[in-house]
Parts: structure tokens; sequence; C-alpha cells
């Protein structure tokens, strides 16, 4: 496969400098650099050293950064949609308020990350090593959290609605708040889990390998396993624009 040198470009906006990237830059070193705002538009940067690098509000779209090292970097308000982090390093980085629908962070270091408010939806979490990480009203709806560690994070006010918590380990981590409604939680262990009641539990999915703090149970869900939230159009909106409705009936 050819590969193509990474080109940026400058606006040259005396008031904002906006940057836009496009091909390849593999291994680039761009530790510490101060790029708010700038675009990744499909562009391949795997194993980019981007360490405590200024990404607020940056735009990555269909971009491939596997292997890169975000470690300590500032993403606040980024958009991520559809991009690959596959092993990246975000130890201690900022992605709080980040629009991450779709985004695949399999096998990532999360550790004491920062992801409060960040909209989550459909991402890809597995296998993720997230210790004392903030997901903190976080919107997570049907996102894949399986086989992750994710020891001492908070899931306080986040909205689990559908997520696969599949064989993740959760000790220490905190619910309080959290919703869990259509949640799998088959073979997760919440046993050292805190801030979860049974009410939030009743909603969830969970199975004889699923472990859980003392004095809670949970239930099987129809069909085994977690069930599909599903959106539909409110035939009552108006002309504003379609209203969406969560339906979970007949489950």
């Amino acid at each position: 496969m050819m590969v193509t040198r990474a080109w940026a470009q400058d606006p040259g906006d005396d008031v904002s400098r906006v940057f836009s990237f496009g091909g390849s830059c593999v291994g680039c070193e761009l530790s510490g650099r101060k790029l708010p705002d700038a675009r990744f538009l499909g562009v391949n940067f795997s194993r980019a050293v981007m360490a405590g690098a200024d990404l607020q509000g940056a735009w990555f779209l269909g971009a491939n950064f596997s292997h890169a090292n975000l470690a300590h970097a500032n993403l606040h308000g980024a958009s991520v949609l559809g991009s690959q982090f596959l092993a990246c390093d975000f130890t201690g980085a900022n992605l709080s308020d980040i629009r991450g629908h779709g985004a695949d962070f399999t096998g990532s270091n999360l550790t004491d990350a920062d992801f409060t408010h960040a909209n989550l939806m459909g991402a890809q979490l597995p296998k993720v090593t997230a210790h004392e990480t903030q997901f903190v009203g976080a919107s997570m709806f049907g996102a894949d959290l399986g086989q992750g560690h994710f020891e001492k994070a908070s899931f306080k006010n986040a909205s689990l609605v559908g997520a696969d918590l599949y064989g993740a380990t959760f000790a220490g981590a905190d619910f309080t708040g959290a919703s869990l409604a259509h949640a799998n939680l088959v073979g997760a262990d919440l046993s050292g889990a805190r801030g979860l009641t049974q009410g939030q539990l009743d909603l969830a999915c969970a199975g004889p390998s699923t472990r859980l703090p003392a004095g809670l149970t949970a239930h099987s869900c129809r069909g085994g396993g977690a069930s599909v939230v599903i959106l539909k159009a409110n035939a009552a909106a108006r002309a504003g624009g379609p209203h969406f409705i969560v339906d979970t009936s007949g489950y």
C-alpha cells in the first residue's frame, strides 16, 4: 500500500489559525503542539506522538490514530466521529465534552483520563485500561465496555443504556445515579462497585456469572442477553424536525 506524507493547510487567518491535515504521517512527533480546532480528515496518524498537545475543539473524521501517544493531551470538546484510536495512550488526557459517536478505543490506556459529559454513543471501549477514569455524566448509549478494566472509575450520573459490560471489572468504581437500563452485565465483576442500587439492577440484564455487591441481585433478560433499545420517530413531531423517543415495549 502506498504511504503518502501528510500535508497541512493553514488558511492564514490573522484572527484564528485553523490547521487542516490530510494524508499520512505515521509516527509524527507533535508533542506539546498547540493545534486547537485542527482538522484531521481521513488521515493516517498511527503511532503519532502528540503527548501534551492542545487539541481543544479539534475534528477527527474517519482518522486513524492507532497506537498513538496522546498522554496528557487536551481534547476538550473535540469531535472524534468514527475515528480509530486502537491501543492508544490517553493517560491523564482531557477528553471532556468530546463527541465520540462510534469512535474505537479498543485496547487503549485511558488511566486517569477525563471523559466528563462525553458523548460516547456506540463507542468501542473493549479491553481498555481505565483506572480512575472519569465518565461522570457521560452518554454511553450502546457503548461496548467488554472485558475492560475500570477499577476506581467514576460513572456518576452516566447513561449506560444498552451498553455492553460483558466480562469487565469495576472494583471501586462509582455508579451513583448511573442508568443501566438494558445494559448487559453478563460476566461483569461489580462486586466491589459503589453506588449501585437494586433499582438500577432491576433494569439491567445479568447472568449467573455476574458478580454483584452483597445484598443486591439481578435477573436475566428475555432471550438470555441484553435487550435492544429501539429509537422511533415520534408521530406527533412538530414542524421543527422529528423528535425521538425510546421504545422499550415488549422487553
